[in-house]
């Protein structure tokens, strides 16, 4: 059998202003799955094989390539009770990755443990906390100031921790996770929902909350409720106008928002090879939006093309080596089978205000006068994590070239966000960025901005209805703009381009006409672009700090006056008894995703103090009472106030309390806040029909019940005043319901069965007040 080690040429970033260079330190004996900036060891494929073959052998089945990636991760292969949709799997993830906003909580929650070191390597990608306002230049220049204490606390705890730290500028995370850390094979964690971008590569990358990460760092197995696995078969191959965008869009039309939960997503079939690399991690990126665990695509030459170059030809040649470990067994069973034919799929656009309101592009115009969606496109949006790839920015830059060439500009303001400082700097020296300039874009700081509400909007007044079309991933009410009145559509990069430039939303490039400058009428061709440049990337600026070998004299400071950090204190025990009497804070109506519970835009600025981001708590979420957001009657005062307020007053009088939701709750982000912050507001239970999967975890870590109504139609039994005990809690165990005593206030009461998905270590959880709690515990 040929070694699964080699000898390798360690690259190292070394730090300082100008440009990025690769230097070349000693040569060193290292595995496949080398942590490439940080030092620590990480599943090779040896060990990944090995696994792969002892629960093959063990379930006497052809496995799916997600199965054996994960599979391969087992802490105990051997052991390990293994059942789709049941058991809880115990993995040994190769690294954590962190973006700046979550990562602040993690790395408090990791400083609260009282470890030296974290066990696996791990890295801070400063993306979040930079505002688009101006231009790229000026707002990351701005952002550097306004952000300066967290950005020091995020480098000096990643150097007296051991965590690598890619400054503000340096992109956004799932670009460089892409680019640098994501391989065939690899098991990745990561502190945002939309790390299954990885998935791309071959990778099973899942979004995870801060506590998550922190017991990966503290070298603690991980759990995951082993998945279901979804197959989408593709046949055919993309031509023209569709795009790989087009692939997931259409998939969430099929699937919704929860089809995918409890679920990986594999796609396969002979339509992969027509789809980049790129391409493939946007499909894998917005899968998040389908409730998946995460997405993932096989190995093959498009990946080994990427690797190659992006500097890890002596990954793809051990990747080449081995790919039988890193494609599905033939006769491989799924639970479900989507058939996609890529030949006669068609350009899509999804929204309003949900990801998987799916439309034809051709359609779109007439849906959106038929419900009265605004036509006019106010502004296009392209880039973000999930379309902003050399080929994504050239195929956008094609058609802005055909737009410039008839003397015509974007109708629409227009956005460019570069996904990293090495697409800025490449799509620069191509000349991409100047053709998107001249067209009338602005390029924006390699950065989420708008994607995520980092915009400082200054066109539309709010409450002014409006649309815009992004190539972004997620479009829930008010996300982009805090404006809860914009309609906003999500699709390719080349069709926001194209709309961009129309000016309306009834335009389809595939048969609808441009007027030239010169009053000819003219179509757009088909976007063409690159997928990766002709030339090798230019790396750009300088962006990554490794952390010192040596780190016994690196301070770490927490000012106790700070508004923007604050050290976290122990959430209170489990006292052994029944949850009695808790009150209903809110019952909400409808969709409630993580951005309704703990809001971005400008509450990012507060991510790192947990009693100032509490002030945001379910402040979008609407009450069922009245329909109104932010304005629940306080039970007992009589009067009327915002939701933080009322449960700030509760827990100053004693008085715990219950969330009651609908479906879904806690959708989109995996933004762990929005369980820190009920918890440090005294809330006890969140009562819902159904979790979205990372919510519902984040709640386990931090103490709280997550339960759901086992008739789902007992919700209704729900009144905006009632009072809600808890009971079985002294014999609270997996798989064994509690009740809940619904006393209503005209004295009368119902009795309801409650289920909840813990499993015996969770439990322990509560017992002990919070994961971290647990963690201390056992140290």
């Amino acid at each position: 059998m040929a070694s699964y080690c080699m000898t390798v040429t360690r690259l190292r970033l070394v730090l300082g202003e100008g440009v990025r260079r690769l230097h070349v330190s000693s040569a060193f004996k290292a595995k496949v799955a080398m942590s490439r900036f940080e030092p620590g060891t990480s599943i090779s494929y040896e060990k990944l094989h090995e696994n792969i073959d002892i629960v093959r052998k063990r379930l006497n089945r052809p496995l799916t390539l997600s199965e054996k990636i994960v599979y391969g991760h087992l802490d105990d292969p051997v052991g390990q009770d293994i059942a789709r949709g049941r058991t809880y799997l115990r993995l040994r993830p190769d690294r954590v990755a962190m973006q700046d906003a979550t990562a602040q909580m993690a790395m408090l929650q990791f400083i609260s443990s009282g470890l030296p070191k974290v066990a696996v390597p791990s890295t801070i990608h400063c993306d979040h906390l930079i505002e688009a306002q101006i231009g790229g230049v000026e707002d990351l220049k701005r952002a550097k100031e306004v952000n300066q204490e967290v950005y020091n606390f995020l480098a000096t705890a990643g150097a007296k921790y051991g965590v690598g730290f890619w400054k503000p500028g340096s992109g956004i995370i799932h670009q460089i996770i892409l680019e640098n850390y994501a391989y065939p094979g690899v098991l990745l964690i990561g502190t945002d929902s939309h790390t299954p971008n990885g998935g791309g590569l071959g990778s099973i990358c899942i979004g995870v909350g801060g506590a998550d990460a922190v017991d990966v760092m503290a070298g603690i197995p991980w759990e995951l409720k082993c998945p279901n696995v979804i197959g989408v078969k593709l046949t055919g191959s993309l031509s023209g106008w569709t795009s790989p965008k087009d692939v997931i869009l259409k998939v969430a039309g099929i699937l919704t928002v929860k089809g995918g939960t409890g679920a990986i997503v594999e796609y396969h079939g002979p339509g992969v090879d027509s789809i980049s690399c790129t391409g493939m991690a946007t499909i894998c990126n917005m899968g998040a939006e389908i409730g998946a665990t995460t997405s993932v695509f096989p190995y093959n030459h498009r990946m080994k093309t990427y690797l190659n170059k992006t500097g890890r030809a002596d990954i793809a040649a051990l990747a080449d080596e081995h790919k039988d470990d890193l494609i599905p067994d033939k006769g491989c069973k799924y639970d479900q089978v989507i058939e996609i034919n890529l030949s006669e799929l068609k350009p899509h656009i999804n929204g309003p205000f949900t990801p998987d309101l799916a439309h034809p592009v051709s359609e779109i115009g007439a849906v959106a006068e038929k419900n009265g969606w605004p036509l006019e496109v106010k502004v296009g949006l392209i880039g973000s994590c999930t379309n902003s790839s050399y080929e994504d920015m050239g195929r956008a830059a094609s058609l802005a070239k055909q737009a410039l060439d008839k003397g015509l500009k974007c109708k629409a303001a227009f956005t460019v966000t570069p996904g990293s400082e090495q697409i800025r700097a490449t799509i620069e020296r191509d000349g991409f960025s100047k053709i998107l300039r001249d067209v009338g874009g602005v390029v924006l700081a390699n950065a989420c901005g708008p994607c995520i509400g980092q915009w400082d909007r200054k066109d539309v007044k709010k409450g002014e209805k409006n649309t815009i079309v992004t190539s972004y991933n997620r479009n829930f009410t008010s996300r982009n703009d805090a404006n809860p009145a914009t309609h906003a559509f999500v699709t390719s990069p080349e069709i926001v381009t194209a709309m961009a430039i129309a000016g309306t939303l009834k335009f389809d490039p595939e048969t609808d006409y441009l007027t030239a400058a010169n009053g000819e009428k003219f179509k757009l061709e088909p976007p063409n672009g690159d997928e990766l440049p002709a030339r090798d990337f230019d790396p750009g600026q300088d962006t990554y700090q490794h952390p010192p070998a040596e780190s016994g004299s690196v301070m770490v400071d927490v000012s106790p006056t700070s508004t923007r950090l604050q050290l976290l204190e122990p959430f209170d025990k489990w006292n052994g008894k029944d949850l009695e009497d808790l009150q209903v804070l809110i019952k909400v109506k409808g969709k409630c995703t993580t951005d309704h519970i703990s809001a971005a835009g400008p509450w990012l600025k507060f991510r790192g103090h947990l009693d100032n981001i509490s002030n945001n708590m379910l402040i979008g979420a609407i009450n069922i009472e009245n329909d109104a957001v932010n304005k629940i009657k306080n039970r007992l005062t009589g009067e009327y106030g915002g939701v933080p307020d009322v449960a700030r007053h509760y827990k100053a009088n004693g008085l715990s309390w219950v969330v009651v939701g609908d479906d879904n709750y806690g959708e989109g982000s995996s933004r762990e806040h929005a369980a820190l912050e009920p918890r440090h507001l005294g809330g006890r239970v969140i009562l819902v029909k159904s979790f979205a999967r990372i919510h519902e975890t984040n709640l386990k870590k931090q103490g709280m019940l997550p339960l759901t109504f086992a008739d789902p139609t007992d919700y209704d039994k729900i009144r905006p005043d009632d009072k809600i005990s808890i009971t079985g809690l002294a014999t609270f165990a997996p798989g064994k319901p509690l009740k809940g005593v619904v006393k209503h206030g005209d004295g009368s009461q119902d009795i309801i069965t409650l289920n909840h998905t813990f499993n015996e270590n969770q439990v322990e959880w509560f017992h002990a007040g919070s994961a971290l709690n647990r963690m201390k515990e056992l140290q």
